[in-house]
């Protein structure tokens, strides 16, 4: 079991991600009629020269205060989306709370992204333990005929109004998720300008 774990580490590794790409331009450089008959050569040394250049992954020992809470956070979710069903809200709630849950899910599995920013897990916590539920719940105590009718033509139902304050949420939530996805990006451009740094001129400055 331990020697599978290294493996896929490694599989997942910057320096096999690097080895990978430049053993693909041997491929290229062999499919051109560039490498000769020496291409396995070509290949195998390429990938080496990507593996030994690139940086070491760094080693992550400690557990983070965010890997932690979002663990909780995770199930504190999974278990306030399994109380949500058919049977106490309309089928529109119900796709809404999914899809709010979908996005604090992705939200939640780059911790990492979270640490750096107290305020956003901050937010993402309360609304997974406090704004998303008790909106549920005052919903839910109400009776499904009451929660559907208008008390007057200006005022919302109780049904519009947890409608609208699901796409509230929703709204604030996808800026944070923005916000982490825009992390992920920056992260894959400094990958790039590393690898053009190193083999600038090859076929990878696409």
């Amino acid at each position: 079991m331990a020697t599978s774990d290294r493996i896929l580490g490694y599989l997942g590794s910057t320096k096999n991600i690097v080895g990978s790409g430049l053993a693909i331009v041997g491929l290229v450089l062999h499919f051109l009629g560039l490498a000769g008959s020496l291409w396995p050569i070509v290949v195998g040394g390429l990938y080496g020269i990507g593996a030994l250049l690139a940086p070491p992954d760094r080693v992550r020992l400690t557990i983070s205060h965010a890997e932690v809470e979002t663990k909780q956070l995770r199930a504190d979710l999974d278990a306030l989306v399994s109380k949500v069903s058919g049977a106490r809200f309309p089928e529109d709630v119900v796709a809404r709370v999914d899809g709010l849950a979908g996005i604090l899910r992705d939200i939640l599995a780059r911790a990492e992204a979270l640490t750096s920013s107290p305020d956003q897990l901050h937010v993402v916590s309360q609304a997974i333990r406090d704004y998303l539920p008790t909106s549920l719940e005052a919903y839910a105590n109400l009776p499904r005929s009451y929660a559907l009718t208008r008390r007057g033509e200006r005022e919302r139902s109780a049904h519009e109004e947890l409608i609208s304050q699901l796409d509230l949420l929703e709204k604030g939530l996808a800026t944070i998720a923005d916000a982490v996805y825009k992390g992920d990006e920056q992260a894959l451009r400094d990958q790039g300008r590393f690898l053009r740094d190193r083999f600038g001129g090859s076929q990878l400055d696409l």
